[in-house]
């Protein structure tokens, strides 16, 4: 509907706010709300006016789908609304309940009166996105609920529940029982007793020692706030609450710090982050309303480290799970880990003994595969080998119910031919968790060419059930995360043979905010597992060079963190990486023995290799159709890769360079050692070109 609904009480006049699902403050809405302000203070008949939102919720704020467009700012903008409302002669009563956030708390802020129910959540979230409540929130939030509170909540971006703030000057009456007529009921009384219009604008904030307290506050955020600007930017807007001469002085300088940090690349990649995670959930040709397959119970095949964290997932979400091994002794230490886990968690306070109790009774240990025919979904978390899975998918097709969704872990295997194990090709996905997978977000859903469409939507709703961001990829080696990743690795173990040892690879990225470097990454994760997959690559595409340091590594034993030993030094009980003199030593030797002079070379060519190999192979995965939009490519390397998020992703990070940078870099580097491997993906090359860009 996108408007709001006008009716007359008696006296009072109801505007509802009418915009689902969270009646977002759109062009529409926000032209209704003036005019049927207008129309209200116009009849002399109406005393007062109640503004209260349709559906379940007062406001969730902006209207997410206006983002970026010019009707964002079309008159009347929110700031105009809000004055309009503030302006009004007659009462305007904010009736609360669901959400008031942004710039829907904001909009009640200016009203004169505000009621609400205990279990409404009051937020001013704008931190989140990068950017402060730009229409009013920073200076009068902290006006009725005190400096300190505003402030917390403010630069934190949390919710609170309305009843934690009910002896606030923010509420007036907490209502229960029926929001409206508790509303009309205090309308009635605003009227009868003539209460005076209150402005939150007039009060005035009275805070001894403001001085001390702000720059305790900075203290405490600067380090917490990292290299977002937005939290630091949010308490000198509060400051200005407490010091400017007036109301509206503190109004200008929160609008020159919105204004500002609506601006900043960090901003940019929040909110390419905020959006991009709700698009990777859309399936082009997958509509919205298709029926789903029921998930009532899974079953996970493996119960290693991955196949217990799997399984974690769906006990975590009250779904019963069949755990399956080949040996007694291999499926009573895969439920010991689980049960171990979830016992870390009670001890810290994070899981109650009920819910522990609760969630260690949903999982059924078995080493029979007849204990899987009730399942509806059956995840196969086996070795990464071809014949191992052909054994498990033949298995599962002479057990599994008609209508099962057959999941296979899989992070590099080709699915359609996993899919092809089976009789039943249309009901087989890819479900790549990473690892640990009871923690990490990421999901990559692999359609294979077979896959139903039913299957693909009921995955990816079950994936939000188990609180996963859920990227769908198609079929390739290694999908969209890995695929990618050997490209980065590659360039990693070449600039090894040209200068470089692993700490100042790793420190160089890390720098740039990588949660990891890829020498610790590899340790952490098994160079045995990179090895299995070059030595297959090395049969299956000869045409892929690496640098043979890596191999060399492992055929020292060296297999990272789970030995004692990779890329660098461990020593027991410790995860600390040590630079290594033996491993330092190979690489230099290596590059000897190539006839290679090594050079110094720069932090910011290590990174622009790094990283610019993996835009430049996001491109080739755009182009071929495997990744179905580049904030796709974005949200599997910031939530599986640890890609630092206020660079936004390889691709918006490129977007931010300008891809005419990007592909000038990549071709200067095609010039050096190893140039064969720097071959610009034409979508690159073309959008460069016409001066466009990936997002």
């Amino acid at each position: 509907m996108c408007a709001s609904e006008y009716q007359v009480h008696g006296e009072v006049a109801v505007i509802t706010l009418d915009n689902p699902p969270v009646n977002g403050l759109g062009l529409a809405l926000r032209s209704t709300i003036t005019s049927a302000v207008t129309r209200a203070n116009d009849d002399k008949g109406i005393k007062a006016i109640v503004l209260i939102g349709a559906g379940k919720a007062f406001s969730g704020g902006a209207d997410i789908t206006e983002f970026g467009k010019p009707s964002a700012l079309a008159e009347p903008n929110l700031h105009t609304v809000i004055n309009f409302v503030e302006a009004s002669d007659k009462p305007v009563i904010a009736a609360i309940h669901g959400v008031a956030m942004g710039g829907g708390l904001e909009l009640a802020l200016a009203c004169h009166f505000r009621v609400a129910v205990a279990d409404a959540k009051i937020a001013l979230p704008e931190v989140k996105l990068g950017i402060l409540p730009g229409a009013g929130g920073t200076q009068r939030l902290p006006r009725v609920i005190g400096v300190e509170a505003a402030l917390n909540m403010i630069v934190s971006g949390t919710e609170v529940p309305a009843g934690e703030l009910a002896k606030t000057a923010l509420f007036d009456q907490m209502i229960s029982g029926d929001l409206l007529q508790g509303a009309l009921a205090f309308a009635r009384t605003v009227v009868s007793e003539k209460h005076p219009l209150k402005l939150v604008r007039d009060i005035r904030i009275d805070y001894p020692n403001h001085q001390a307290f702000l720059q305790f506050a900075r203290n405490m955020v600067k380090p917490v706030a990292g290299p977002f600007p937005a939290p630091l930017k949010c308490i000198d807007a509060i400051a200005a609450a407490i010091t400017s001469r007036s109301f509206d002085e503190g109004i200008k300088v929160e609008r020159e710090a919105f204004l500002h940090l609506v601006q900043t690349p960090e901003s940019r990649a929040l909110r390419h982050f905020f959006f991009g995670e709700r698009a990777a959930s859309k399936i082009a040709d997958v509509p919205a309303d298709t029926p789903l397959r029921k998930i009532e119970k899974v079953a996970v095949i493996g119960a290693g480290t991955m196949g217990g964290g799997i399984s974690m997932n769906f006990l975590n979400a009250g779904i019963p799970v069949t755990i399956l091994e080949t040996k007694q002794e291999m499926l009573d230490k895969g439920v010991a880990t689980i049960r171990k886990n979830y016992e870390s968690s009670l001890k810290k306070g994070k899981l109650t003994q009920e819910k522990f109790e609760s969630r260690m009774g949903l999982l059924k240990p078995t080493l029979s595969y007849e204990d899987l025919q009730d399942a509806d979904l059956i995840i196969e978390a086996v070795f990464e080998e071809i014949g191992v899975k052909q054994q498990v998918f033949q298995k599962l097709d002479a057990v599994a119910k008609p209508g099962a969704i057959l999941a296979s872990n899989t992070s590099t295997l080709d699915l359609n031919l996993i899919a092809n194990f089976t009789k039943r090709p249309q009901d087989v996905v890819g479900l790549h968790f990473f690892s640990p997978a009871n923690i990490m977000k990421l999901l990559e859903v692999v359609r294979g060419t077979a896959t139903a469409k039913d299957v693909m939507a009921t995955v990816m709703q079950t994936a939000k059930k188990i609180k996963k961001t859920a990227v769908v990829s198609g079929v390739c080696d290694g999908f969209i995360g890995n695929r990618m990743i050997n490209q980065y690795s590659r360039q990693a173990g070449f600039l090894l043979e040209e200068g470089c040892l692993p700490q100042q690879v790793d420190q160089a990225i890390e720098k740039f905010g990588f949660a990891m470097g890829p020498f610790r990454m590899i340790d952490m994760a098994g160079n045995d597992i990179s090895w299995a997959i070059r030595k297959r690559h090395y049969q299956e595409c000869p045409e892929i060079t690496y640098s043979k340091t890596a191999d060399l590594l492992c055929e020292l034993g060296r297999f990272g963190q789970k030995v004692g030993a990779g890329w660098y030094d461990y020593k027991p009980g410790d995860r600390s990486a040590h630079p290594s003199q033996l491993v330092n030593d190979m690489v230099i030797k290596h590059s000897a023995d190539l006839g290679i002079t090594r050079r110094k070379i720069s932090d910011q060519e290590i990174v622009e290799r790094l990283v610019y190999a993996l835009t430049n192979e996001g491109a080739c995965l755009l182009e071929e159709g495997i990744a179905q939009r580049a904030s796709d490519i974005d949200m599997v390397y910031l939530t599986g890769y640890g890609f630092p998020l206020h660079r936004g992703g390889p691709m918006l990070y490129a977007d931010i360079i300008g891809l005419p940078n990007v592909l000038n870099a990549i071709r200067k580097y095609a010039k050096g050692h190893h140039g064969e491997c720097w071959q610009a993906a034409p979508l690159l090359a073309k959008l460069a070109a016409e001066g466009k860009t990936f997002n």
